[in-house]
């Protein structure tokens, strides 16, 4: 972490308290012990980054995001430990929402090999409600399950 990254950071946190109510700006005010306090970490922690002496450690910033408004994600970005595509956002990796995964993509997710997806999708189906077998004309190739049938 250089100087300037630890000072951009310091400055943004600094920021985040003041928009909190936090009076980290006088001697007295008791916004830093009360930050502390409240996050339950050491005040030095706190007076360290203010001072920028230091970046906080990992657990640290997990406590204090959520007095500041912000997500853990966000203050390991602002502070330069990780790139935002190091730590994607999980809507990120969703797939689309009308995506229904069949039995095999399930049996891909839990590691079952090629040569025994036959059989896991065989012993799956066993235990589903058989919705759509009412339905199918006799002779007709089983209908593809989703998850979701």
């Amino acid at each position: 972490m250089t100087t300037r990254g630890l000072d951009e950071f310091a400055g943004w946190v600094e920021g985040l308290m003041r928009q909190r109510g936090y009076d980290i700006d006088s001697p007295r005010g008791g916004g830093k012990s009360r930050i502390a306090d409240e996050a339950g970490v050491h005040r030095a922690a706190v007076t360290r980054l203010l001072q920028r002496q230091s970046m906080p450690d990992l657990e640290t910033m997990r406590r204090i995001a959520p007095l500041l408004g912000v997500s853990v994600r966000d203050m390991l970005i602002r502070s330069g430990r990780v790139t935002p595509e190091e730590l994607p956002m999980a809507a990120d990796l969703l797939p689309p929402s009308d995506w229904q995964p069949s039995m095999e993509d399930f049996a891909r997710w839990l590691g079952v090999p090629d040569e025994r997806m036959g059989v896991f999708v065989k012993v799956v189906n066993q235990f589903l409600e058989p919705a759509a077998e009412a339905e199918a004309p006799a002779g007709a190739p089983e209908p593809r399950r989703t998850a979701r049938d």
